[in-house]
């Protein structure tokens, strides 16, 4: 089944919170609305775009939060929910289901929203929840910044196809350093130096210590770069009794040649264009950052005696 919207999971959530006796923890809440709807353990570790929460935990949150606002709900202490009085009577109603429309029936609702009217609340509306299939406010911000990221992936790989062949070395070399690669700047840029030398074109300090090396080879390529290719630079860590290598080309890599680097007793990772695009973005290498937007919840633990 698909995991239910937040506006599907609010009766779930009040009827979990209407059977517990007394207050129920969030992740603890998650769990027995999951379990509720037989969710498959797959669709319980379905994750946002970011990987950091569960779609299902993330939903039910945002269910309660939406029915807090209408005083179906209230959090006892930080991250604890239980059920109201008002709560407890639309439960006694069996209603079909509660959503927005349900929500907006009750004043302390309506008078809630309207103060988050300011753009700059950060809270979603119910008619805008409403344009956006019931997504929660989390889920619309990390879809919008997953489309930002494609679009300068893709600026950032047209750049790569056009730049030199030695600057696109340089490029790798940057990147594998703001990783964590290479020691100290002044020891990144003296591998560089050692650059296409016998099928290697960088190497570059696995360690800050120096204790291992990386082999790199860097290929700013428009087709497909198959086995061949992978062999040869194979064949060049061996002749520098080599036993890691990193090959980053700015194209993808045939099956032949994915599946040849899995058989080699050398470690070997491929890394193609798009991977290498969003290592960059990640890392912060040829890009900048126009905005920082700070995310910020209630510390509930601050008003406490």
């Amino acid at each position: 089944m698909n995991i239910p919207s937040y506006q599907e999971l609010m009766l779930p959530v009040l009827r979990a919170l209407g059977d517990a006796d007394g207050g129920v923890q969030q992740m603890e809440l998650t769990r027995r609305v999951a379990d509720g709807l037989m969710l498959t353990e797959e669709e319980r570790k379905l994750t946002l775009p970011s990987g950091r929460q569960t779609v299902i935990h993330n939903r039910t949150g945002w269910a309660g939060w939406y029915m807090k606002q209408a005083g179906l709900l209230d959090n006892v202490k930080r991250g604890v929910w239980a059920i109201t009085q008002d709560g407890r009577q639309l439960l006694a109603s069996n209603p079909e289901c509660i959503d927005l429309k349900t929500l907006a029936a009750y004043p302390r609702f309506e008078a809630k929203m309207a103060r988050n009217k300011d753009p700059d609340s950060g809270v979603v509306e119910p008619e805008m929840a409403d344009q956006n299939d019931g997504q929660t406010p989390t889920e619309q911000i990390e879809e919008a910044h997953q489309k930002l990221n494609q679009t300068v992936a893709t600026e950032l790989r047209e750049q790569m196809a056009r730049m030199d062949p030695y600057k696109f070395e340089q490029l790798v070399i940057d990147l594998l350093f703001a990783m964590g690669y290479g020691g100290n700047r002044a020891e990144a840029a003296l591998v560089t130096q050692k650059s296409n030398d016998e099928g290697i074109d960088g190497i570059i300090n696995e360690d800050r210590l120096g204790l291992n090396v990386i082999y790199v080879q860097a290929k700013r390529w428009q087709s497909t770069v198959g086995r061949i290719e992978v062999q040869n630079f194979v064949g060049a860590l061996a002749g520098k009794h080599a036993t890691k290598g990193v090959f980053i080309t700015t194209s993808d890599f045939h099956k032949n040649a994915t599946e040849y680097a899995s058989s080699v007793q050398h470690k070997v990772v491929l890394i193609g264009g798009q991977r290498l695009a969003d290592l960059m973005i990640e890392h912060g290498v040829g890009v900048s950052t126009v905005r920082t937007i700070a995310l910020k919840r209630v510390d509930s633990d601050y008003f406490e005696d």
